[in-house]
């Protein structure tokens, strides 16, 4: 049973998120595993066996590692994505994707607030020089086939446009080379890449954070698509309601989060590259060939006392932060949609097994000829749902697009392959796609499995009772069917 567990204020921090969280029951406590694939395979366990309900995960007594923590999925239920968001709780998923698009209608980006040095627990320890060592944290080596120890995962690349002056906040794997050095890899097109690209077009370092224990918020607004100098800050605080907390890094000004766990700063160097990868990925395999990849050269570690990691392990879905994405993917996408002039949107749904990008689903109540494949197109090329995307399918609105076996259903009875499958080459992808062409692109099939429009007063009908009679029968036998 859901416990109805009611808070006026956002949480200050990770900790309070924790706390909360916890009250629900949604955390479960792993007492002895270690950095060395333990952790990376028992989130794999968790995620794998309960799939319904699983929970986050928080790593204590983590062997040679006395008072460090690390913690994953945190987002990863409905529940906890209704406190991180600030929503009413509920165990359906459509309710919180509805619950974003109802905020998005009235969204207004708030920029972070600059605090003293003094206000900010990051600064509890600052280490330089000498002291640098990013192995003093439990960095876990998530799968058997990595090609090291991966410390960021549920991380926040931080950086500063160098043109516009703006900031922005990116999730993107980073691999530990030695005790101060990392390697960033950083997949062609995105923001983050962009950024970095133009500091190399003038030969000069890239400034960088890289943050691994924060807000949970702030890495839900870290991994999506949102618009080119919007920063993530401004986009989190919006949903927070109040500005983020930020404070001055050392060396380069940028702005971490002040109740931060542990971050990173650093520089990255023109044609400084080493060797990063493999990794397994969010598609559920080795996607990408180990490469030559920029070095982040470690100038400081901010980091509280007993800091509390976040850790992401991608895997063959469902992972620990692919539940998260579906949910804010489809509200992005939904809501774009829309935006676009869409009428008739019933739902829309990222499922998992597409790792929350590759099979996505809009339900439709069709009004006029030619609605579903307008759906179709839309869906494929909007800012949130073009990269990576693989199957889109529009259904009735008779179908939950969430539910998987309704979905095959209705491509099984109400589509003609030679008619309704239609096909984009040339699109949008990167290196994490198995199947990506030569060329850097993919391609993408659009299913029209909704009733034909000429035919819906003639398409034969469903099997299956009224809404009126199953909730009559359900209340009569209710004892009995439960």
């Amino acid at each position: 049973m859901t416990k109805q567990i009611r808070h006026d204020t956002p949480y200050r921090d990770l900790r309070e998120f924790l706390q909360r969280i916890d009250s629900l029951g949604e955390l479960k406590r792993i007492s002895g595993a270690t950095w060395d694939l333990e952790m990376g395979c028992i989130a794999e366990l968790i995620y794998h066996n309960d799939q319904e309900n699983p929970p986050a995960i928080l790593f204590d007594d983590i062997p040679g590692y006395e008072g460090f923590r690390c913690v994953s999925g945190l987002t990863n239920s409905s529940q906890r994505l209704a406190v991180t968001l600030g929503f009413p709780l509920s165990t359906k998923p459509l309710d919180i994707v509805q619950s974003y698009r109802d905020r998005m209608k009235q969204h207004e980006p708030i920029p972070p607030r600059v605090v003293p040095k003094e206000d900010a627990p990051i600064f509890e320890n600052v280490l330089s020089g000498d002291d640098i060592d990013i192995l003093k944290f439990p960095v876990p080596k998530l799968h058997e086939l990595d090609g090291g120890r991966y410390v960021g995962t549920d991380d926040l690349v931080i950086m500063k446009d160098p043109d516009g002056g703006w900031i922005n906040i990116g999730t993107y794997r980073s691999m530990v080379h030695d005790a101060k050095s990392v390697g960033l890899w950083t997949s062609p097109g995105k923001q983050g890449r962009q950024i970095r690209d133009k500091y190399f077009a003038k030969n000069e370092p890239c400034p960088v954070l890289i943050c691994v224990g924060h807000d949970p918020l702030l890495f839900l607004a870290s991994g999506n698509e949102i618009a080119y100098g919007l920063s993530e800050y401004d986009y989190a605080g919006g949903h927070r309601g109040i500005p983020f907390d930020v404070v001055e890094s050392e060396v380069h000004g940028l702005p971490m989060p002040a109740f931060a766990e542990i971050v990173i700063e650093g520089e990255i160097h023109p044609g400084d590259v080493l060797m990063e990868g493999p990794f397994g990925e969010f598609t559920g395999y080795y996607a990408s060939n180990p490469s030559p990849q920029p070095v982040v050269r470690i100038q400081r570690i901010y980091h509280r006392d007993n800091p509390i990691m976040t850790m992401a392990s991608p895997m063959q879905p469902p992972s620990d932060f692919s539940f998260s994405k579906c949910v804010t993917k489809s509200g992005m996408i939904w809501d774009e949609i829309e935006r676009a002039g869409l009428s008739g949107v019933k739902g829309v749904w990222c499922h998992e097994a597409g790792g929350a990008r590759m099979f996505n689903v809009v339900s439709l109540k069709q009004a006029y000829p030619g609605h579903a494949r307008q759906a179709l197109h839309l869906a494929a090329s909007c800012q949130s749902g073009s990269y990576m995307g693989r199957f889109v399918v529009v259904v009735d609105e008779d179908v939950d697009p969430t539910n998987t076996f309704d979905v095959l259903w209705a491509i099984s009875t109400r589509c003609d392959p030679g008619v309704d499958i239609e096909f984009i080459r040339r699109a949008w992808s990167g290196p994490l796609d198995p199947m990506l062409n030569a060329d850097g692109t993919n391609s993408r099939a659009l299913i029209d499995a909704c009733r034909p429009f000429e035919r819906l007063k003639t398409f034969p009908l469903v099997a299956r009772a009224s809404d009126a009679l199953r909730e009559e029968i359900a209340a009569k036998f209710k004892d009995q069917l439960h």
